[in-house]
């Protein structure tokens, strides 16, 4: 036996050797799963070190409860303000007021939010005239509802939008300490079967897994307008969204891409603490949603592209290099390929259901490779979809 192994063993190194094709397929499919272990045995993997430091008491927090202001914008969603702004107004905090502004709502919205107000005494409401026109109405109603606000501390989230407890409101604030100037909290969407489903379920969590790590790093580079915060005077002293008012979207991940800084940006994944939304129907849907977002992704600062797309390029580096294996060592390659996927797809399987349980998500267990595969093949074509098309009106809601 040890005489076939080392025969073999011979045999392989002499192909090897020899074959400059093989060489190349070797070093990359060994590059990519370095590369793909770094980010997910390293980066992503922060999450858990810093949710082990909470529950040993070693992160401060702001127990003083300050006044809030929760802002949501809301265009045609008399039906979601109905049926998810009382969990919003009922959050179990001391101090707080909820600002809701009306952008050109041509529904019930107007007559519900007049409603409410006599039920809730700390629901405000303000609007944007039907006939006013802007690029992105999105940005003007945000910054309608943050001067309408009466407190420093802002929380936003969306008119779609629900926090899963009553503690929602005291989880986020307690992360504005004295140094604090942007809050980033997890936005989920709703569990429901189908294979849409998943997909946006699992395109979410990866998403939420790259930011939150990332700002744990230090190095923040976007957040969800489902659920975020900042200071109202930082808002004024950065300037807002004037640097990037020309574009129909960055609201929220633009803002926080051109505006945090080492220090002044911290996260929240208290499970508690995560707004949930009904996804998209159709995959057309999804898909115009998803391209709204990745419009922005342009403009994100130089190394945080470099972060996305080495993330990207080494996991797709990783597969073909995986099925190159395969075929050159045939059929030594099948066996190498099937140890090497397992390698990585038992680290990557493993951070991501553990980020799911600490988000409160439920767990990816079959159909992640395939996912894994998906996803940026889809982001590539809305990409190029984007670029060779005539330039696209995304509209907010």
């Amino acid at each position: 036996m040890s005489a076939y192994l080392l025969n073999t063993w011979e045999f392989l190194q002499e192909i090897w050797l020899n074959n400059l094709s093989i060489q190349v397929v070797t070093i990359c499919l060994v590059v990519c799963l370095l590369l793909q272990w770094v980010y997910y045995l390293g980066i992503y993997t922060r999450i858990f070190r810093y949710a082990r430091k909470v529950r040993k008491g070693k992160v401060a927090f702001n127990n003083n409860y300050p006044p809030v202001s929760v802002i949501i914008c809301a265009r045609n969603e008399s039906i979601n303000l109905e049926q998810y702004l009382p969990t919003v107004l009922e959050q179990d905090y001391p101090d707080y007021e909820v600002i809701v502004v009306n952008d050109r709502s041509f529904d019930d919205t107007e007559d519900l939010l007049r409603l409410m107000s006599y039920k809730y005494p700390h629901l405000k409401t303000t609007f944007i005239p039907e006939r006013a026109k802007f690029i992105d109405s999105k940005k003007m109603a945000v910054t309608l509802g943050i001067k309408s606000a009466s407190h420093d501390v802002l929380i936003f989230t969306d008119a779609d939008c629900y926090p899963r407890s009553k503690d929602w409101l005291q989880l986020m604030v307690r992360n504005f300490t004295d140094n604090t100037q942007m809050v980033l909290g997890y936005g989920a969407y709703c569990y429901q079967k189908g294979f849409l489903n998943l997909l946006i379920r699992f395109d979410t969590l990866t998403i939420g897994m790259q930011y939150l790590n990332l700002a744990l790093g230090k190095r923040a580079y976007m957040g969800v307008g489902r659920n975020m915060g900042y200071r109202q005077q930082f808002f004024y002293q950065t300037a807002g969204f004037s640097k990037h008012l020309n574009l129909q979207s960055g609201d929220d991940d633009l803002f926080v891409n051109e505006n945090s800084k080492k220090g002044n940006t911290r996260i929240e994944i208290d499970a508690q603490s995560v707004t949930l939304s009904t996804p998209k129907e159709s995959f057309t849907q999804w898909c115009m949603q998803k391209a709204r977002h990745l419009s922005t992704s342009n403009y994100y600062r130089f190394g945080n592209k470099c972060f996305i797309g080495i993330e990207l390029l080494s996991r797709l580096g990783f597969y073909v290099s995986l099925l190159a294996t395969a075929c050159v060592y045939y059929p030594f390659g099948l066996l190498l390929a099937t140890v090497v996927f397992l390698l990585r797809n038992i680290a990557q399987v493993s951070v991501i259901n553990a980020t799911a349980k600490q988000l409160g998500e439920k767990k990816f267990y079959f159909g992640v490779t395939l996912l894994d595969i998906l996803l940026p093949l889809i982001n590539l074509f809305l990409h190029i979809k984007r670029r060779f098309t005539s330039k696209s009106t995304y509209k907010w809601k």
